[in-house]
């Protein structure tokens, strides 16, 4: 069916219109009577999985034939990706009893994430005495999350988070303190109330941290001590072993993997008859499917040193052509922590150096010079903010006193860089900074001035712009009332001790959060809903959860999902309870 040289199928493909959309615009043009399908036609259907043009960024599964596989391994559980996800799943399915083998295309075991998001562990109970304001009311958590989302998530995964990560913490916290090398720490802090914060922060993050007697080995950590402990459950790992893709029996149950030796490339065929567990994490080293799942978050996005992995969506290609599905929307983890020089601009393929003062709420102006948003809240709300100005770069300002007004700002999560409320350390600590400015301005980025003409100057925006908006501000401050973007009065301070600091700024990027459906089994779902058997995910590689915003003011939320539904799925896969 042609319309104007067009057939629909055609339209709404170059469009990247789904059937939902579609249906959307047949309402609005029918004036209220709906879409419908006109004879001869199949609605087109984008969801991943069950395409009606496979993307090229997804492909076919390899053919590899019987002949290149030259090594066979027999176990009951194997679990592809061994880090935040994966550790836990080979632990606990160790511990229900499964012969377990852990794979993963590393050269050796590294450290999981170091948040672990939970509600109710036994640590934060203890501390609800001393700290009430740390209670946390479930179901309003679960509200908030789901608010992050806009409704794009299965409800029932974060009621599973919410019941089972406390459970999951305290599991954890046995395992890592076993030995007195690491002690797990509670990070109590829920920011400064009763001054009209409009986003509200949560006290569930933990952070495992070396005791003076794990200090002594250089090679430890929190990754060398969940390996050790796996491998004396009977677990075993194999590293530089990458996922090609698995294997399904005509019931389409899977039944393995093909894999790949990473050093001499033969392959090698992984029976499990029990469950294959993925926990591959990610997409966001995969550019192609990067621009196009989420080309925004491309435009503010520098590349800078950090502890992100190399995650390329192979987990997630694996279970969509065993017949998964798709999230809805491509959605992202970034923040604020990667900078420019003053004459480039962030955006895919553009490198850049680690900024890790860059979320804290300091005026921030965007090329133009002028303020474009309230800077303190979530994460990746400043950064799409920034989607929407010129260039997708702005500028980070702040005077000489960063001190103590870092300390009246009074961040939580892994940003902060003061002991938290209870006592508990800092990821960084605010006594880091000095040397990270030097470093950071004798390579260029950070540039220091004693005027703000100056400063701007440096940075390469509008003086007279910039200087109004300086002033601007201070006024604001001064009064007390962000009369433009209503930022929090005690978050509102001053800029007035030269010499003044500013830096051009953009977005690191953590991790994707949009993957394969899953359900509370932790299987991979199809589009009428029935389960892919014998298949469990967890992590990145799986969906449901997130969608549009990270709710970084649960600190550790990511981590703590990942590892609970890592844990769960190691013991349904070693249990065979679903």
């Amino acid at each position: 069916m042609q319309h104007n040289g067009l057939d629909r199928r055609t339209f709404l493909k170059g469009a990247g219109i789904t059937a939902i959309g579609a249906a959307a615009m047949g309402a609005l043009t029918g004036c209220g009577n709906g879409y419908a399908v006109p004879d001869g036609e199949v609605p087109v259907r984008e969801t991943a999985g069950q395409l009606s043009d496979t993307p090229s960024w997804l492909g076919l599964p390899p053919e590899v034939s019987e002949s290149e596989i030259t090594e066979t391994i027999d176990v009951e559980v194997l679990v592809c990706g061994c880090k935040t996800g994966g550790l836990p799943a080979v632990i606990s399915a160790a511990e229900n009893g499964a012969k377990v083998l852990g794979i993963d295309r590393a050269s050796k075991v590294s450290n999981p994430r170091e948040d672990i998001g939970s509600i109710n562990s036994k640590l934060q109970l203890a501390a609800f005495e001393e700290y009430p304001q740390f209670k946390i009311d479930k179901m309003e958590a679960m509200e908030d999350i789901v608010r992050y989302a806009n409704g794009f998530v299965n409800y029932d995964l974060v009621k599973l988070w919410a019941d089972e990560s406390g459970a999951m913490v305290d599991w954890m916290t046995e395992i890592v303190e076993r030995d007195g090398r690491l002690r797990m720490d509670f990070e109590g802090s829920v920011g400064t109330e009763g001054q009209g914060a409009r986003d509200k922060a949560w006290a569930t993050g933990h952070s495992p941290n070396k005791t003076e007697l794990g200090k002594q080995d250089k090679d430890f950590g929190f990754g060398v001590s969940l390996k050790e402990y796996a491998e004396g459950k009977g677990a075993e790992f194999r590293w530089s072993t990458e996922l090609v893709k698995l294997e399904q029996d005509e019931n389409n149950r899977v039944t393995g993997v093909i894999a790949r030796d990473v050093k001499d490339r033969h392959y090698i065929r992984i029976n499990a008859s029990k469950g294959v567990i993925l926990t591959t994490g990610g997409y966001g080293n995969n550019l192609e499917m990067m621009q196009a799942r989420q080309p925004w978050n491309q435009k503010i996005r520098i590349a800078a040193p950090g502890k992100g992995g190399n995650p390329t969506g192979d987990g997630i290609k694996a279970a969509l052509w065993a017949g998964g599905m798709m999230d809805p929307l491509g959605a992202a983890c970034t923040f604020n922590r990667a900078c420019v020089k003053p004459d480039e601009l962030a955006g895919d393929g553009v490198v850049g150096e680690w900024w890790w003062f860059g979320e804290q709420p300091f005026m921030k102006v965007n090329l133009n010079g002028k303020r474009f948003c309230n800077e303190s809240g979530p994460y990746d709300y400043m950064l799409h903010s920034t989607i929407m100005q010129p260039g997708h770069t702005y500028c980070d300002i702040f005077d000489s006193d960063y001190r103590e007004q870092v300390k009246q700002m009074n961040e939580v999560g892994c940003c902060r860089l003061y002991p938290f409320d209870n006592g508990s350390p800092s990821n960084r600590s605010i006594d880091d900074m000095p040397a990270l400015f030097d470093s950071l301005e004798e390579k260029g980025y950070l540039q220091k001035a004693d005027t703000p003409e100056e400063l701007a100057e440096k940075l390469n925006i509008p003086v007279d712009n910039f200087v109004a908006t300086f002033n601007r501000y201070n006024e604001m401050a001064e009064n007390g009332k962000d009369e433009d973007y209503n930022k929090e009065a005690y978050r509102l301070m001053p800029l007035k001790n030269p010499p003044y600091y500013g830096i051009r700024t953009g977005a690191w990027f953590l991790a994707t959060l949009d993957g394969v459906r899953i359900n509370t089994n932790m299987h991979p779902v199809r589009e009428d809903g029935s389960e892919i058997e014998g298949l469990y995910m967890a992590g990145d590689c799986s969906g449901g959860f997130f969608s549009v915003s990270y709710p970084n003011l649960f600190t550790g939320l990511a981590c703590g999902r990942t590892m609970t539904f890592g844990r769960r799925a190691g013991m349904l896969a070693a249990t065979g309870k679903a």
